[in-house]
């Protein structure tokens, strides 16, 4: 039996974190080490590390590690920002940016990024525009595999971090994802799960190159993903 994949995880507190790592704990086939700022409860029956340090010692952290891959579902929100673009930015952007740098300067030649639909450095929505700026400049640190995911909606248990118009848009998503065709179907809302399982897939794969992954590719990812062996 080969050994199995490390992967480091950079923001395992949030929906696709935490489904990632509820999805890696029972199999044998990679092993997952997470990253934080804080002390988390972990889902229930993990099975892996978690470092807690401050963000200026992630790569230091991940030179110990040693992982093949770098998972990044780090993100913020308008609100946890406190409505600041600087504060937005220094997560969504400076913070992937120079955790990717500091991974790939220690070795790491592959990175799963999560991001989101419609991002485009040219956006004039914010939001949109600062994660166009994140996939560009990922882009440029030059790993060998470079996997960035741009789910549509999540679908998932987020708790009470909810926002009420996100809470409106899932609760429609089954009616308002039927009137999504063509292009626009990768507007579609999408489980956490899903995306959990496109980033393993996506992890175990060998081949070089860069991809972005819209909602049909990530699905296509995910119903590759090898299943656990017994």
């Amino acid at each position: 039996m080969s050994d199995p994949m490390r992967i480091v995880l950079v923001g395992a507190t949030g929906l696709i974190g935490r489904s990632l790592i509820e999805l890696v704990s029972p199999r044998e086939d990679a092993r997952i080490t997470g990253i934080a700022r804080r002390e988390t409860r972990l889902p229930h029956g993990a099975r892996m590390e978690m470092f807690v340090a401050e963000t200026d010692k992630w790569g230091e952290v991940i030179e110990a590690i040693r992982p093949e891959v770098l998972v990044c579902a780090l993100g913020t929100t308008w609100k946890k920002a406190g409505k600041d673009e600087a504060a937005f930015r220094a997560v969504d952007h400076d913070l992937v940016v120079d955790t990717a740098r500091a991974a790939h300067g220690h070795g790491v030649e592959r990175m799963i990024a999560i991001s989101s639909i419609g991002a485009d450095t040219a956006s004039k929505n914010f939001y949109l525009r600062v994660k166009g700026e994140t996939e560009r400049d990922l882009v440029k640190l030059g790993f060998r595999r470079l996997d960035v995911l741009r789910p549509g909606l999540l679908r998932g248990k987020r708790g009470s971090d909810r926002r009420m118009l996100e809470r409106l848009g899932i609760a429609l998503s089954p009616l308002t994802d039927l009137f999504l065709h063509g292009g626009a179907r990768r507007y579609r809302s999408i489980s956490a799960q899903t995306v959990a399982e496109a980033v393993l897939a996506l992890a175990l794969r060998k081949a070089g190159g860069r991809f972005k992954h819209d909602n049909d590719a990530i699905h296509r990812a995910a119903r590759h993903l090898p299943r656990p062996q017994d």
